[in-house]
């Protein structure tokens, strides 16, 4: 036994447990309580995850416009119940046809700042509504009609402000600046407080026209209106930008971890790649003989995390732009090969994590052969399973309403790197992979995942966050199939988080105790703690198919089911 971390079974006390809850019928959960409500109606109505996924979507699009809305974009990882395929569906923003890898920048070559972040140039073609479409045509059972009603009716009848709802608000002084924005989100230019009614008459007209035909906001007077709006105010996004917008099916990342396969986003998200190669890390490592939280199963996560956004600063980016060495970053022997490098007692500068020679794995493998954003989680009593995150970027986006829409637009135009090195908002800096180009996906941390054990769906995860989504699943991966945590206490678990760039391990206040934060000090980290991070929602199925729900305890969103 090591002294000092002698470690029973974590608990949580019940005022921080997650909200949660039971079915065997079907389950919804994400980050609003009247979302989880839209979604487990169209389950309770013969609908499957599909339709319930769709009408969650377009209701958080209405109560969460801080974080995620029609005027942005996202990913989302489908299984079929029946036969079991997992596929992958993105509708990320992108670069309008005008955009350039230079627009950031002044005549010296220097980021402008805000650029990127606030108003009209900041905002890529939003994906939100085609991407909802095509899932929906392809697999929903409900009318079309039927899934978008409920998102109408939150916006023409209005709900009670939350506290995270005001608190977003008072926080993004950019509202006051755009009429539009100023008009819904503001009382005579006083912010809507805690239990003000948000009713939004605009979007409410914008989503009825969606229900009619949702090419009205590609093609119709949506887009037109997106357009005018762009033009007067020097945006670049076109009609024709609007026009030519396609989601994209893509085949997911999906490798095995012990007894699990583990199935998430590919390029243009780099959560998959890294969350796999993650798990592959630390796949040998007994981490439950060295114990909960205990020093050194901490010290190798924290390096592992090192090495994994090492290499997304490196090569991840658009996989329709650039070569994204996707097999080689998720293999085995890669892991096994890059594992070597942890010191086991001493923290590693992440200046000096080097970079490996794709060829030299390539060899290796031949011989071996071997803030915001929102994301909701749904099953159905058939195994169908939807795993969709989704978002505006930063609160509020771009911190602009197109005039007469309601729609909040994205400042996704950040995820770029805007120059080689210069960190965004995130703090994640990227190099050439990731430049800005026309009709260029940028990179992204969203991580919809989905597990399953012997065919079996295993559980079904997500989380928002920018940078630390992807740190947050693989935490929430390793609660439940390691540890053996109930799905509530594994998404409600304290947290950490490496992004190598800055070199701090970002540790959640109050969640670890004192001795292992010295220690985890004496090995070189430097700590910085901050309250807590995440907001994920997770649903695991048991062999019996029994349905648990979890909606994190640091949100305000509700598990739903039946």
């Amino acid at each position: 036994m090591r002294v000092g971390w002698a470690i029973a079974l974590w608990f949580v006390p019940q005022s921080v447990m997650a909200q949660q809850d039971w079915g065997q019928r079907g389950m919804v959960v994400s980050a609003d309580p009247l979302a989880s409500a839209a979604g487990l109606a169209m389950l309770q109505q013969g609908g499957n995850a599909v339709d319930a996924a769709v009408a969650t979507t377009f209701a958080i699009s209405v109560t969460e416009p801080q974080s995620a809305g029609i005027g942005g974009g996202g990913f989302l990882l489908l299984r079929d119940g029946k036969t079991g395929t997992i596929k992958a569906l993105d509708f990320r923003e992108r670069a309008p046809l005008k955009a350039t890898a230079t627009m950031y920048l002044d005549a010296q070559g220097k980021v402008r700042p805000q650029a990127s972040t606030d108003g009209y140039l900041a905002v890529a073609v939003p994906g939100t509504v085609a991407g909802l479409a095509a899932v929906h045509q392809r697999y929903g059972k409900l009318p079309w009609k039927m899934v978008v009603a409920p998102a109408i009716r939150l916006a023409a009848d209005g709900f009670q402000v939350s506290p995270a709802v005001a608190g977003a608000i008072a926080r993004q002084q950019k509202l006051q600046q755009n009429p539009a924005a100023r008009q819904i989100f503001t009382r005579n230019g006083k912010p809507l407080a805690v239990g003000d009614r948000l009713i939004q008459s605009d979007l409410a007209k914008t989503l009825t026209a969606i229900a009619a035909n949702p090419q009205n906001f590609y093609t119709g007077s949506i887009g037109q209106a997106i357009a005018r709006a762009m033009a007067t105010n020097q945006g670049l996004i076109t009609l024709a930008d609007l026009q030519q917008y396609r989601p994209i099916w893509r085949d997911p990342v999906c490798g095995v971890f012990r007894i699990y396969q583990v199935c998430s986003m590919p390029p243009p998200s780099s959560g998959g790649v890294h969350l796999l190669q993650m798990l592959n890390l630390l796949s040998p490592v007994d981490l439950k003989a060295l114990g909960w939280h205990h020093p050194d199963a901490l010290h190798f996560l924290i390096e592992t995390m090192r090495i994994a956004y090492r290499d997304r600063a490196e090569y991840l980016g658009d996989p329709d732009f650039v070569k994204v060495p996707v097999q080689t970053l998720i293999s085995p022997a890669y892991a096994d090969l890059r594992r070597t490098e942890i010191d086991p007692q001493r923290a590693r500068p992440s200046t000096t994590v080097p970079l490996v020679d794709p060829n030299q794995v390539e060899q290796l493998k031949r011989v071996k052969e071997s803030h915001d954003t929102s994301h909701l989680s749904v099953v159905d009593g058939a195994g169908n399973a939807v795993s969709l995150t989704f978002t505006v970027n930063l609160g509020f986006g771009a911190g602009i309403v197109t005039p007469g829409t309601g729609i909040v637009l994205n400042n996704e135009m950040d995820d770029f790197a805007i120059a080689p090195g210069v960190p965004n908002a995130f703090g994640l800096v990227g190099r050439e992979a990731n430049a800005i180009a026309p009709r260029k996906t940028p990179l992204s941390s969203m991580t919809p995942t989905i597990v399953t054990e012997n065919g079996q769906l295993r559980l079904v995860v997500g989380a928002p966050g920018g940078s630390t989504i992807i740190t947050t699943v693989l935490q929430v991966i390793l609660h439940v199939l390691v540890y053996e945590l109930p799905v509530e206490k594994a998404v409600a678990a304290p947290r950490l988080h490496h992004q190598w760039l800055p070199d701090a391990v970002m540790v959640e206040a109050f969640g670890f105790d004192t001795l292992t934060l010295e220690e985890l000090r004496r090995r070189g980290h430097t700590l910085r703690e901050r309250a807590g991070w995440g907001n994920a929602m997770a649903i695991t199925r048991s062999p019996n198919g029994l349905l648990q729900g979890a909606a994190d305890p640091r949100g305000e969103g509700a598990a739903l089911g039946f």
